[in-house]
């Protein structure tokens, strides 16, 4: 029997029970909790999605709250990770939808873990490398996913399904990363309101994938709030396409060596080392008091000198600030962790 909490979606036409049902046995994957990802996490939990995953490395800060309508300023002071206070909150909302928090990266070495199982992915990230991944494992996997971006008060969603373009179909590259140079919300900000609506247009079509509609938008759609823009960007497939067509992929399967990728927007670099173990907190921890302060917090290590600041997870990845090259954030991680 389908729960009475969802008796106002039901009696929508283009749901009814049928519909339920099948929101009721599906997975979503939401990689990134940030703006885009709790606003989708919301509203798929309240929906009744049976299985939401969802996937981030980040921590609650004080400036999210602007817009991360799922977290707290308590998170914020405690710097808890964002996938657990996102779970927290709502599963007070709907106990009877299966929340499974990830903190930690994705990559290519974890994607296949991380999406296992899944029907549906949003993407909900802050970069293009991360969102070309995502386009390749769907592509050789056939899993549909939903593309979400936002900044200033413009925002962009896009509906990829299996044996349609592609997201390299559409952006024209294949192994171009990170965003638009000096482009970020850091940079020059973001409404909330445009966040919220980018992330519920994301959601409308994973709605519409999970239950099968023949409603899905075919083209990307642009959103200006500020100057009241809205248009669809016309999108075929490209026949020549590397990944789609030729399955050429540049970074699914791409694992070797130590990754570090730019955080978007605060001088800083994630580390991921290629030999990926759990670090000992304790040892470490007398070991770097002798070179600067150091705190020990439930999720994470965090160290902080006048030649050195990082967070380092349990994981072995390790956020390294006032970092301005990949080079010079590799250097601390060697130096002060080890293992690289």
């Amino acid at each position: 029997m389908i729960p009475e909490r969802y008796s106002r979606q039901i009696r929508y036409a283009h749901i009814g029970e049928k519909g339920q049902e099948k929101l009721l046995s599906s997975t979503v994957v939401i990689v990134g909790m940030g703006a885009l990802g709790c606003v989708s996490a919301n509203e798929l939990v309240r929906a009744g999605v049976g299985h939401v995953r969802f996937v981030d490395r980040d921590l609650v800060e004080l400036s999210n709250l602007q817009r991360q309508v799922l977290y707290t300023e308590t998170d914020a002071a405690e710097a808890v990770p964002k996938v657990f206070a996102a779970a927290e909150y709502l599963k007070a909302v709907n106990s009877e939808v299966e929340i499974e928090p990830v903190f930690g990266d994705l990559n290519a070495g974890t994607i296949d873990a991380l999406f296992s199982g899944a029907d549906l992915i949003v993407d909900a990230t802050d970069n293009l490398e991360t969102r070309y991944l995502i386009n390749e494992y769907c592509v050789e996997h056939q899993i549909p996913w939903v593309y979400g971006g936002a900044v200033g008060a413009e925002g962009m969603t896009a509906a990829f399904l299996p044996g349609g373009p592609c997201f390299c179909c559409f952006s024209g590259h294949a192994g171009v990363s990170g965003q638009t140079p000096g482009r970020t919300c850091s940079t020059v900000g973001v409404l909330n309101t445009l966040t919220a609506t980018v992330a519920s247009l994301q959601v409308t079509e994973a709605l519409k994938i999970l239950t099968g509609s023949d409603s899905v938008r075919k083209d990307p759609l642009y959103v200006e709030l500020w100057d009241n823009d809205f248009y669809p960007i016309p999108m075929e497939k490209n026949p020549d396409c590397p990944v789609c067509v030729h399955h050429r992929y540049t970074y699914l399967g791409s694992v070797s060596g130590t990754q570090a990728v730019s955080v978007c927007g605060k001088n800083a670099y994630q580390i991921v080392p290629s030999a990926r173990k759990s670090p000992d907190f304790q040892a470490l921890s007398e070991k770097l008091s002798a070179l600067g302060k150091v705190t020990l917090r439930s999720y994470y290590l965090e160290f902080e000198s006048p030649s050195a600041s990082f967070r380092l997870f349990k994981d072995g990845r390790a956020i390294i600030s006032n970092a301005d090259t990949e080079g010079r954030a590799k250097s601390v991680y060697s130096e002060y962790i080890g293992g690289l």
